[in-house]
């Protein structure tokens, strides 16, 4: 079957999987006015320019349609009908009534070539769905073979140790994965107004769908949720594209998760593989991610309330439950429904309640446990081995503690209705879920609102209008509704004699407890049904999209390495040709530089500067319209050191402790600043620190103690620094000093040093001695610097100076500052200085100097 939505063949072996056909490039970006760039995004037809408004539509896209399909053989006519008991069906509740729900995805069954033009048109007009026809053999190599053999059991923690246990990498059944993936976005662009609609994307299969989607539309309201466990970063790591997949799901706007492990083990990977972190305000964790914020949402799933109730009042319903009456009449039920995989821990139960007949002889013709197997998602050697293990494990009780009329464990190995599943829910005592790894299981939600019945459902089990209802459930720690489940006995499903003990303690507790744990299940369960998952999503996602006009935004990388840089109107690139401009016109210069990080790149050991720095430095200096600082955290001999050449050059050493104007001058200190007792209280602190915490060390200076931890594990470096910083600011709390955290440091030091300080002391300095500056430019690139940038702006502007300089404060890279402008790296800094350093020359051009520096550092 071909369809004319997959890409061609020649591009997915070329590699050119990111190009769309959809709509002609639009023209590159111009440059407006010096130092600024053009507020259009990367495509021409980025923004939806009809006049006619249209209103807001929900765009869900899963794997598959909530649809049945059915082709009559005779009359060659397809018939459709919508899942009733499809998630993405019932989530609709959640929305308003006027809302238009867009559904796009699969159907489960192959449509003919000839056919597929004739079913989208029939989908779209009856049904509000989108079919994305995906060639079989590519299909194939998607589903049966990256999502269900290499993503599923990653994501489950089963790695492919050996070719007996799992398959290995294979990037053809990549190729296929992301050329699906393009399809699916292919098909969501035929239908959205990138202005207006929200895109909610759905589960591992579409994984890398949020790149296509953000480099066709650069401010698409885009959301993602994962239905499935996130493992942790040792088991992640392993994946050959981990970092591609990491970065597509970055470019979704909110990032759903059922629960917070699962929410950890992503931030993990996001720290330990890109060197993200994450913050937690009000209530809400996010992720910076150049210059955008990717929002991250914690919220387990619930079920559809009516869907249940309905089942219950079904009359199949009323009469299953007599049927299952009479046929285990004085026996107490156990029940538990699970797909046939490897992971739902089906004979580590039976085991269990193996172990618990051994042990509990009274029990023998009085418990009944019975297991419904639905059919398996997928076929394989694992799933056949773990079916045949189940029905052996059930003979085998069977004939040991079975006999005539008693079958202690009854095994339904078959498609069974859901009213005759909510049957055996309402007689059951007891609900076991014993899964090794699930991403969430509705199993035990369903149970307790059939516990809770219905007036008609109690009709037929012959209860009293009016009784209390009672419940227990034996759950898997590792499952995902296992944290909202709080009076649910949790398990290690590993722990046959636990789990045996555990349905034990389950069957055998007083109506009371029975009766307060179902309570408290039901008032949860009901308010936190399907509706109230997809209207807390989509509230929250229409939050993390409220930003998406207010800030400029453009589109870099290549393939899947494409992200967004979303940056603020008033911070922009800092044009070479603008700042020269400003440079050539005025005499009276500051520049503050500084160090690691600025003019050399950041290391983890020291990196004295390079030659072509000590020359373009040396050159400003000699400059008699410029002052030059150097103002960097590391020590003054060091520093004296490394620059000894640059004879004009003044430098403010330890964040301003330490000031020399000159070569030729002698040293300043803050001379209110010469208390340094504290270090015996900090600096044993430290030390404890340090022994605890691999990779760490201590930095000492004159005026400081430097803790650092960059080359420690990322999140116990992180972890371990917080701890230190509530330590000191505790300990140091009626002490002369600050307790800062930097990047990968935690640093102690005297009040009032600061890189601000020496801005404002120079800049002062300058106004008094009737030189005030025309030109001032700052850059720097982490937190210290943001001190520098601020009271280099309140001294210029804040004092009477005839005219207000020009004010250039650059940070380096694209990241949340006070700085107005930024610098891309180190390299971009040394051009641009050296532009500076040929424009006191009275060079022309700078265009070569540039080229020049494109393989420094």
């Amino acid at each position: 079957m071909v369809s004319s939505s997959c890409i061609s063949l020649l591009d997915l072996a070329s590699g050119n999987m990111m190009n769309f056909s959809q709509a002609p490039r639009a023209l590159p970006r111009i440059m407006t006015v010096p130092g600024i760039i053009s507020d259009i995004d990367g495509d021409g037809t980025n923004d939806d320019n009809s006049d006619a408004p249209s209103s807001v539509k929900k765009i869900i896209v899963s794997n598959f349609l909530p649809l049945n399909a059915q082709k009559d053989l005779k009359s060659g006519k397809w018939s459709f009908s919508f899942d009733e008991d499809s998630l993405l069906l019932q989530m609709k509740d959640g929305f308003s009534e006027n809302t238009e729900v867009v559904y796009v995805g699969s159907l489960r069954v192959d449509v003919d070539t000839s056919e597929q033009e004739e079913v989208s048109q029939q989908l779209l007009e009856e049904f509000n769905c989108v079919p994305t026809f995906i060639p079989s053999e590519v299909y194939k190599n998607f589903y049966h073979g990256f999502c269900k053999h290499h993503l599923w059991p990653l994501f489950h923690y089963m790695l492919p140790m050996c070719p007996d246990h799992g398959n290995r990498f294979d990037r053809l059944l990549w190729q296929s994965y992301v050329s699906t993936n393009k399809i699916f976005a292919d098909k969501v662009m035929e239908v959205i107004n990138s202005e207006e609609d929200f895109v909610w994307v759905h589960d591992y299969h579409l994984m890398v769908l949020p790149t296509f989607l953000r480099k066709r539309f650069n401010r698409i309201k885009l959301g993602f949720f994962l239905h499935s466990p996130f493992p942790s970063s040792e088991i992640y790591r392993t994946l050959p594209v981990r970092d591609e997949i990491l970065k597509s799901l970055l470019n979704a706007d909110l990032i759903g998760f059922h629960t917070f492990d699962y929410a950890r083990h992503f931030l993990s990977c996001c720290s330990r593989m890109l060197g993200l972190y994450y913050e937690s305000k009000r209530g809400h964790i996010g992720l910076e991610y150049f210059g955008r914020t990717v929002y991250i949402k914690i919220l387990p799933v619930g079920i559809h309330m009516g869907r249940v109730e309905s089942a219950l009042n079904h009359p199949s319903s009323s009469i299953k439950v007599k049927e299952i009456q009479k046929q285990f009449k004085g026996k107490r039920l156990v029940v538990g429904v699970d797909d046939m995989d490897i992971f739902k821990g089906i004979s580590l139960k039976l085991l269990a309640m193996e172990h618990l007949l051994q042990q509990n002889s009274g029990m023998q013709g009085k418990l009944v446990f019975v297991q419904i197997v639905n059919p398996a998602r997928s076929s394989g050697k694992a799933v056949q081995e773990a079916k045949m293990e189940t029905h052996t494990i059930t003979k085998r009780i069977n004939d040991t503690f079975g006999f005539p009329g008693y079958e202690p464990v009854v095994l339904i190995d078959r498609h069974v209705p859901f009213c005759e599943k909510t049957a055996y829910f309402a007689l059951a005592e007891c609900c076991i879920v014993n899964a090794v790894r699930d991403g969430m299981n509705l199993i035990p939600y369903k149970y307790i609102v059939c516990r809770q019945g219905t007036p008609m459902m109690d009709e037929a089990l012959g209860v009293a209008s009016g009784s209390r209802h009672t419940s227990s459930l034996v759950v898997s720690e590792f499952t995902g509704c296992s944290p909202s489940l709080s009076g649910a006995i949790r398990v290690n499903p590993w722990d046959i004699e636990a789990v045996a003990n555990a349905l034990n303690v389950a069957i055998t507790m007083p109506d009371l407890e029975k009766q307060l744990r179902h309570e408290k299940h039901y008032r949860y369960v009901s308010s936190h049904d399907i509706s109230h998952w997809a209207r807390s999503f989509m509230q929250d996602l229409t939050r993390a999209c409220e930003d998406h006009y207010s800030k400029r935004c453009w589109g870099i990388g290549f393939g899947l390495n494409f992200r967004i840089l979303s940056l603020s109107p008033s911070f922009r690139k800092l044009s070479n040709d603008y700042i020269i401009s400003a440079y050539k016109r005025t005499s009276k210069r500051a520049i503050f530089l500084d160090y690691d990080g600025t003019v050399v790149a950041r290391t983890s050991i020291p990196t004295a500067p390079s030659p072509e720095v000590i020359s373009v430095i040396s050159n400003l200096c000699s400059d008699p319209r410029n002052n030059v600082f150097i103002v960097s955290g590391r020590g003054k001999k060091t520093l004296s050191d490394w620059f000894a050449q640059c004879e004009n050059l003044g430098i403010a050493a330890e964040h301003g402790y330490f000031l020399r104007w000159s070569g030729m001058s002698d040293w300043e200190t803050r001379s209110f600043a010469d208390d340094f007792d504290w270090k015996n209280i900090a600096e044993p602190v430290m030390k404890l620190y340090t022994e605890a915490t691999d990779g760490s060390y201590i930095e000492t200076k004159e005026s400081a103690l430097v803790w650092h931890h960059q080359d420690a594990d990322p999140d116990f470096g992180s972890c371990q620094a917080k701890d230190l910083l509530d330590h000191l600011e505790n300990g140091l709390a009626n002490d002369p000093v600050v307790v800062k955290r930097g990047q990968n440091i935690v640093e102690v030091k005297p009040q009032g040093v600061t890189k601000g300080f020496v801005a404002e002391k120079v800049l002062s300095s300058m106004i008094a001695n009737g030189k005030p500056p025309d030109f001032v430019l700052c850059i720097g690139d982490d937190r210290s610097d943001e001190d520098m940038f601020e009271s280099m702006s309140n001294t210029a502007y804040g004092s009477s100076l005839p005219s207000a300089p020009a004010i250039f404060a650059c940070t380096v890279g694209q990241k949340p500052s006070k700085a107005r402008y930024y610098l891309d790296d180190t390299v971009d800094v040394l051009a641009l200085l050296q532009c500076l350093a040929d424009a006191s020359n009275s060079k022309s051009s700078c265009t070569e100097t540039q080229v020049s520096f494109d393989n420094v550092v």
